[in-house]
């Protein structure tokens, strides 16, 4: 055989393999891997999707927390803080404050956060802090207020629990979403009716809110010595 024939019998060998006598294993694993990729990759599109399409703003909370309200009917929590725990009651008739409590409950938005405004005879205010870890929590769940919820019948009596407003321009008193007050004062505080939105009571735990109202604050009125939420839960 010359030498050109047997390059030529070679080319015709070459040609004429058949690509699927290739070992059916190493096929099929390369073909898994390509299809575990994909999927993972289709996964973390979508979570993304996901995250981006629940991050809460001004146009799509109502429609959020009206969907999740259907589903999540979850009406009482517990606060865990150095001083002791407190049991919140939070109302039905207010259900979109109700609803956004349990959302940033079910979120762990509340652990770290602070009781960063206490008067004695007045309030104890959380929900808030100067720790960068809360405000990334924030931008992560989104920015958004919420409408008041004034007349339900609630006043602002000693226990009761209310959302403040925001600080921005607030002509309409938007509610701040992630903060909350409690009432200490004994005769209640009633000058706020019609201002802010109570939408729950303190059933247990008084003693502990009393406690946190008598700690010794700065000229912010934010405790010298930072009271932390450890964490809220829910409960029956």
């Amino acid at each position: 055989m010359t030498k050109q024939t047997f390059i030529v019998f070679i080319l015709v060998l070459l040609t004429g393999c058949n690509p699927k006598s290739t070992n059916p294993s190493i096929e099929s694993n390369l073909n898994e891997k390509i299809k575990v990729k994909t999927e993972e990759e289709v996964s973390v599109s979508s979570m993304n999707d996901i995250k981006e399409e629940l991050r809460l703003t001004d146009d799509n909370v109502i429609n959020v927390l009206f969907e999740f309200e259907k589903k999540n009917k979850e009406n009482r929590v517990r606060i865990y803080t150095p001083f002791g725990n407190i049991d919140i009651q939070l109302f039905d008739n207010t259900p979109y404050h109700r609803s956004n409590f349990i959302y940033l409950t079910k979120k762990k938005y509340f652990e770290g956060t602070q009781f960063y405004r206490v008067i004695n005879d007045f309030v104890i205010q959380a929900g808030n802090s100067d720790n960068i870890k809360i405000s990334k929590k924030r931008k992560d769940i989104g920015k958004y207020l919420l409408p008041n919820d004034f007349n339900k019948g609630h006043t602002h009596k000693r226990g009761m629990v209310s959302m403040p407003s925001s600080s921005v321009d607030n002509p309409y008193k938007m509610a701040s979403p992630f903060e909350f007050f409690i009432v200490q004062k004994k005769g209640g505080a009633h000058h706020l009716d019609g201002d802010y939105t109570i939408f729950g009571e303190v059933i247990d735990g008084m003693e502990t809110v009393d406690k946190i109202a008598n700690l010794p604050t700065d000229n912010r009125d934010w405790p010298l010595d930072n009271v932390y939420i450890n964490k809220v839960e829910i409960i029956k």
